[in-house]
């Protein structure tokens, strides 16, 4: 363990250690009102994955196009200071089966289901979520949603999400941090034409329709809401999102942790649809290129192309992932560096994975996308350098 490790291990503990006291103080004093937060989960029709989260109500009020920079720091604020509640037990129901499981220290849960019979091929199934324990003076429930690939799917689809879909500035601190904490949903940007790309991918070419896609980032999980409205906003096709617990040595935010993270998701959605292929998105601003091609290598013939839309362009690093391409190339991939959304379609349905048509939406919305910014947009654009 590395000392950034160890000191960020330090600071999670201590943080958990607080976030219980004060859930039990809340809860003497009447205060506590519990709130539970499901993730859209994955799986198949005889095994189903969905993971959430107890804390206590954070009060974020939703976006909308008129919020001051304060309120959005003000929502920023109450996502990351929310209160854990740890231990909770949480029941599950899909599929006429029952479980119950039991939050860890930071409030996280995790249920794995096999349902008593194979579920119905629909994209979409919902899972009925009451909580237990503690108990409350009225019953807290909420449903969450499983995402299982329809049989019509031909692949499924593994997208980065900070410099590839929403633009996130990642490889710049101080506009990242402005972007995070001072926008919402509605005034977060996408990249030009990613939301008719991400809609070409999931059609998919004649009957082969319903690709799945699932979204995986080193954010945390406090940024769920956000960015699940902004998809829905946007309309980008929904899917699974795989952030991380900014908790304990997890907290770092390491280049160790990103890759590790990022292969993990990879080999856990390999295992899960061992027969379907995979196409993967990331951009070039950090280690996706790396990370990709070690998945590549490391799964033969299941993933079919990797596509790194170019934020840095800078010589070197074109260089030095135009080597990552031929690596990718003869293990019988493709690794596409696009300078724009409309490259990344050109060259999708130049090999079959979209289909042709797809390509006049696709320069439509990246048009629009790239016109003139509004106010707030406007208001956002504030000490660049």
């Amino acid at each position: 363990m590395s000392w950034q490790e160890a000191v960020f291990g330090a600071l999670g503990d201590v943080d958990n250690v607080l976030d219980r006291l004060k859930f039990r103080l809340d809860e003497r004093l009447g205060r506590a009102r519990s709130q539970i937060v499901a993730f859209n989960g994955y799986g198949s029709r005889d095994l189903v994955t969905l993971k959430g989260l107890v804390i206590q109500d954070k009060g974020v009020q939703p976006g909308n196009d008129h919020d001051t920079l304060w309120r959005n720091l003000d929502n920023m604020y109450r996502r990351f200071a929310s209160v854990e509640v740890p231990g909770a037990i949480v029941q599950a129901i899909i599929g006429g089966v029952t479980q119950q499981v039991r939050a860890d220290s930071n409030g996280y849960f995790e249920v794995n289901i096999m349902p008593q019979a194979p579920l119905p091929d629909q994209a979409w199934h919902p899972v009925a979520l009451s909580l237990l324990e503690p108990a409350s003076a009225r019953p807290l429930q909420a449903t969450g949603q499983i995402l299982i690939p329809p049989a019509s799917a031909a692949f499924g689809v593994i997208s980065d999400i900070d410099d590839t879909v929403v633009i996130s500035d990642t490889s710049h601190l101080l506009r990242m941090a402005r972007l995070v904490f001072l926008s919402n949903a509605r005034s977060r940007l996408p990249f030009p034409g990613v939301a008719a790309l991400y809609r070409a991918l999931h059609r998919g070419v004649g009957s082969q329709t319903g690709n799945p896609i699932f979204y995986v980032s080193s954010s945390p999980w406090n940024l769920y809401d956000l960015l699940s409205d902004f998809f829905a906003l946007q309309d980008i096709p929904a899917g699974p999102l795989f952030l991380r617990e900014w908790s304990g040595a997890a907290q770092a935010g390491l280049p160790t942790e990103h890759r590790r993270h990022k292969l993990s998701v990879i080999a856990r959605l390999l295992a899960r649809y061992p027969t379907l292929p995979f196409v993967l998105l990331g951009d070039s601003g950090q280690s996706d290129p790396e990370i990709y091609t070690e998945a590549v290598l490391h799964y033969p013939g299941r993933l079919r192309a990797v596509y790194i839309r170019d934020v840095s362009h800078r010589a070197e690093r074109t260089a030095a992932i135009a080597l990552l391409a031929r690596t990718v190339a003869a293990a019988g991939s493709t690794l596409h560096l696009a300078a724009d959304t409309l490259s990344i379609a050109q060259h999708l349905a130049a090999q079959g994975l979209i289909a042709a048509e797809a390509l006049a939406p696709v320069a439509a919305d990246k048009a629009q996308d790239e016109a003139p910014p509004g106010d707030t947009e406007r208001l956002l654009d504030l000490g660049e350098d």
